[in-house]
């Protein structure tokens, strides 16, 4: 009995990336625990900035610092997201809602 592919296309682009062209792609036939050591990594990053914030002292920062920052957590954060998705569907052969 055939399985079915929860992915119509091998490459899934991720949703931080704002160009037509999607540069940025996940390889949904690559192996699983290498795609959540990648998500892992992202969301490690996100939280250990977070972290890192919320124990600073912001009197002696920069007002143009905020967006700078909350947009490397948006990346980091979506993109673990996106992973993590991919990651999920392919242990669990399971086609989450879209």
């Amino acid at each position: 009995m055939q399985s079915i592919n929860p992915f119509p296309d091998r490459y899934r682009s991720i949703k931080s990336s704002v160009t037509a062209s999607s540069p940025l792609v996940i390889d949904t036939e690559a192996d699983p625990q290498d795609i959540l050591e990648a998500a892992l990594q992202r969301v490690r990053a996100s939280s250990d900035l977070l972290e890192t914030l919320h124990i600073q002292c912001f009197k002696d920062g920069d007002v143009q610092d905020i967006p700078h920052i909350t947009h490397a957590l948006y990346l980091l954060t979506q993109d673990g997201c996106d992973l993590l998705k991919v990651a999920q569907q392919r242990m669990l052969s399971w086609k989450a809602p879209v």
